[in-house]
């Protein structure tokens, strides 16, 4: 197969989709592969580097959009690369599709076949290529919600960790899951007064456990967030349904009640975000302020981290996307479930529920698609 992968070209965006370890393991499989001319600089990978694994560097993107079988990508693709897709492409990168109609009426007109990242899912549930870049936001959240939080970056001036005599900060992390649990990690290695708040009590007492009480969960319900969220110096949200848009438990009238100068990492942002006043920012602009608080809403977080983050996504993608070049998409994801539940879209139908849900269309079960 011939596979490109593309300079990501969102604001700050300095992941890669493939490394040079990548290359040399699709070359090895007798693919062949494209890398646009410093596509890997961010990350700290040369063009040099990729022609010794193998690879061929073209300029032009173009070029690889026209030529390649498979595109690997990190983010989900701007409009400006729209017109660059073809019928039958396999676009293979993060694509939060449910949040994004655009993007999801412009994979469907061009008849590409879309599999995303964060909807890869085994059969216990887990979304390996999303685990983590989930653990890296988590772990950012609290890093940049304590820098927000200081007085000249408009937050109110607490030290989470606070000082011998002086009230630690409170942190509300809203979802455990692996966003959440990461974020906690952080949030009580500060010394912050640190509250979990998520749907499953299961969830919940594993957290308690492993912090043996050092924490306070509760349920995620109306009236425990109204009550943390009013309470709490920083909140992060941690929400997610897989493949869909991200529900508002963080409301408007929230931030009525939230102490003035506090503030709220929303890392949902990809899925639409969970607070209601959510809207997606960049890491050269990153802040707004809606009635006093102080929201960061960075819709690529681990892209600030861009070797840690590429080595650690790809470690995951490889395997899949290794798969799709070896077999085709249709004998791949009748080979593994796993990867037949990250198919999006294809030749103008939606495969994804919950893409499918968000804007109405019909469903095009995944089976169907790539036949028994």
């Amino acid at each position: 197969m011939k596979i490109g992968c593309i300079k990501e070209i969102k604001r700050h965006e300095y992941r890669v989709g493939l490394t040079p370890a990548c290359v040399q393991s699709y070359t090895r499989h007798g693919h062949a592969v494209m890398i646009e001319a410093g596509a890997g600089e961010g990350a700290g990978f040369s063009d040099a580097e990729y022609v010794a694994a193998g690879a061929v560097i073209e300029g032009d993107k173009k070029t690889i959009f026209a030529v390649s079988e498979m595109i690997v990508k990190v983010k989900e693709p701007l409009p400006e690369e729209y017109d660059l897709f073809r019928p039958g492409q396999i676009l293979y990168t993060y694509l939060h599709l449910a949040a994004d109609r655009t993007l999801t009426d412009a994979m469907l007109a061009k008849k590409v076949t879309g599999i995303a990242y964060e909807t890869i899912e085994t059969d216990d549930r887990l979304l390996p290529c999303l685990k983590p870049m989930s653990e890296i936001a988590g772990r950012l959240s609290v890093q940049e919600g304590a820098k927000f939080l200081e007085r000249p970056f408009g937050g109110r001036g607490v030290l989470l960790g606070g000082v011998p005599g002086v009230p630690r900060g409170k942190v509300a992390i809203i979802g455990g899951g692996v966003v959440g649990a990461n974020a906690c990690r952080m949030a009580v290695g500060m010394g912050a007064e640190v509250t979990v708040l998520d749907i499953s009590a299961e969830r919940l007492a594993y957290l308690d456990d492993i912090y043996h009480g050092a924490i306070t969960t509760l349920h995620s319900n109306a009236g425990n967030i109204a009550d943390v969220v009013k309470a709490s110096d920083l909140v992060i949200g941690a929400v997610l349904v897989t493949g869909a848009k991200a529900p508002h438990l963080i409301r408007r009238e929230h931030l009525a009640t939230m102490k003035k100068g506090s503030v709220i990492v929303d890392v949902a942002v990809d899925q639409g975000g969970c607070c209601e006043t959510t809207k997606a920012t960049t890491h050269d602009n990153p802040v707004y302020t809606v009635d006093g608080v102080v929201h960061y809403a960075v819709a690529n977080m681990p892209g600030a981290v861009a070797l840690t983050s590429t080595r650690a996504l790809t470690s995951t993608t490889l395997k899949y996307g290794r798969l799709l070049a070896d077999h085709g998409f249709k004998e791949a994801c009748r080979l593994s479930k796993e990867l037949a539940r990250g198919l999006n879209v294809h030749d103008g139908r939606c495969s994804c529920p919950g893409v499918a849900a968000a804007f109405g269309l019909t469903l095009a079960p995944v089976e169907e698609i790539i036949g028994g």
